[in-house]
């Protein structure tokens, strides 16, 4: 049974209307207001699920109720009740599931009330069908979610900007995120009150996306003027579970080489290395520098141990991943030498000076002897 309520200031709509919904099956009629500060203050309370609101109110208009009451109710359905055409409307840019035209119509009141009971019996299930909840957010790479039951999606978000808060919001998850700081970072270009019309229509969009997942993350309001605060809940995230990983390993030796390798495969790329967020640099970097001292470890750990191809495969995932760290070249120069691959050494000699040249330097003089007493030696075999 979805429970809503009413905010509409005049008597005789807000009569029929209830008189309406209390013949459709699957829902009730909590609460009649025609008062929005009023409806705002027993909201919390009550809990609806959905709130039908004209636009037009005394002292506040609907668009402004619906955002104090979503901060009140984050999963409330806003239905809005206008006298304003279809286009009038489609020029608002509201965050309504709905919004009916005046004066009303039972079908078309019944079809907005048989769309939202199932919606609401499908989120049922999904948060009832354990398997297909999510359990873990991947965030190296690319932003997914993986499911229970081994599925993996992107999330289908309105926009770009309601993707890059989410990220913003889970990577600080657990504190406080001031409005004033979000206005800044996300709309800075922006008058003030229209930045925060923006903020409140992108968390909407967030919390839709996130309910529609059957996860337990929340967006809490922490004070109307305060900020957001996000609730992961028992979520794991993949970087954090790498992370753990790797430090719970000791010093690479023969018993553990293999958890080792395991480890450095399990980092796919970077951190939300797709979205390329600016903000998010810091820790891309830092898990970045990680992973490379992590493989630079294992691959000198096989080399001293003989283990040449081994060590050479590592030190090429190093240079695929990260081209631009100068660290794989010369290493892999030795090791193909050990091989007696006079190619390979030469083109990695010549990858090199083509990454110092675009920083306008030169190779290292010791790499500069080795290789001449290289070439010397390689030149008397012949």
């Amino acid at each position: 049974m979805l429970k809503a309520i009413i905010l509409e200031d005049e008597p005789l709509a807000a009569l029929q209307m209830n008189r309406m919904l209390e013949e459709i099956p699957g829902i009730e009629v909590a609460g009649s207001y025609s008062d929005p500060e009023e409806a705002i203050a027993q909201a919390e309370g009550l809990q609806p699920d959905i709130a039908f609101l004209d636009i037009h109110l005394p002292g506040k208009s609907g668009i402004q109720a619906a955002e104090l009451l979503q901060e009140i109710c984050p999963e409330l359905d806003i239905v809005f009740v206008t006298a304003y055409d279809k286009y009038a409307v489609q020029a608002f840019d509201l965050n309504a599931v709905d919004y009916l035209m005046k004066p009303l119509r039972k079908e078309r009141l019944l079809k907005t009330v048989r769309r939202l009971t199932d919606n609401a019996r499908i989120l049922r299930s999904n948060r009832a069908d354990d398997s297909s909840r999510p359990m873990r957010i991947r965030l190296l790479q690319t932003i997914q979610f993986e499911r229970r039951n081994g599925t993996v999606e992107r999330l289908k978000w309105r926009t770009a900007k309601a993707q890059e808060l989410f990220a913003y919001l889970l990577h600080h998850r657990g504190q406080l995120i001031r409005k004033s700081d979000l206005l800044e970072m996300f709309w800075p270009d922006l008058e003030a009150k229209k930045a925060a019309a923006h903020l409140y229509t992108t968390i909407y969009h967030i919390r839709q996306a996130l309910k529609h997942t059957g996860t337990d993350i929340g967006i809490r309001s922490m004070n109307l003027k305060e900020g957001y605060m996000l609730d992961a809940g028992d979520i794991r995230i993949d970087s954090e579970e790498w992370e753990r990983d790797l430090s719970r390993l000791e010093a690479v030796h023969t018993g553990n080489a293999a958890e080792h390798r395991k480890i450095l495969d399990l980092y796919p790329g970077d951190f939300m290395a797709d979205c390329d967020y600016l903000w998010a640099e810091n820790e891309r970097q830092r898990l970045r520098i990680l992973w490379i001292e992590h493989a630079r470890k294992l691959g000198e750990f096989y080399a001293g141990h003989g283990e040449v191809n081994k060590a050479v495969m590592v030190y090429n995932r190093m240079q695929e991943k990260y081209p631009h760290f100068e660290g794989s070249y010369f290493p892999l120069m030795k090791l193909y030498a050990s091989l007696r691959d006079r190619k390979a050494v030469e083109e990695q000699f010549d990858r090199l000076g083509a990454l110092l040249k675009e920083m306008d330097v030169l190779p290292e003089g010791s790499v500069q002897r080795w290789m001449e007493e290289w070439r010397e030696g390689a030149a008397s075999v012949l």
